[in-house]
């Protein structure tokens, strides 16, 4: 079991697509790169909260709270968890 390593789950924008519509439960079409999580997916406090602890999970990443305001959209929350698994 070598393949186990920190870069085990790879970061692919479809899967993090993918995931992100199945916890807004909507069609993964409507989770495009840029709409906004806030204004276009009507995501609250809970979903965002949801999105970030699915995301540390999936990815064997700590996201702080504070990243909460950042998450707008899959592209923001696509580099975020690009920079969090470089550092890993």
């Amino acid at each position: 079991m070598p393949e186990q390593t920190t870069s085990a789950a790879v970061l692919d924008i479809e899967d993090l697509r993918a995931t992100i519509a199945e916890i807004l439960d909507v069609d993964a079409s409507e989770v495009t790169d840029t709409a906004d999580f806030k204004e276009d997916l009507d995501v609250d406090s809970l979903l965002a909260l949801e999105i970030l602890v699915t995301l540390e999970r999936k990815y064997h990443v700590k996201m702080e709270e504070s990243n909460l305001q950042l998450m707008r959209s899959l592209k923001v929350v696509h580099d975020l968890l690009a920079e969090k698994l470089e550092t890993a």
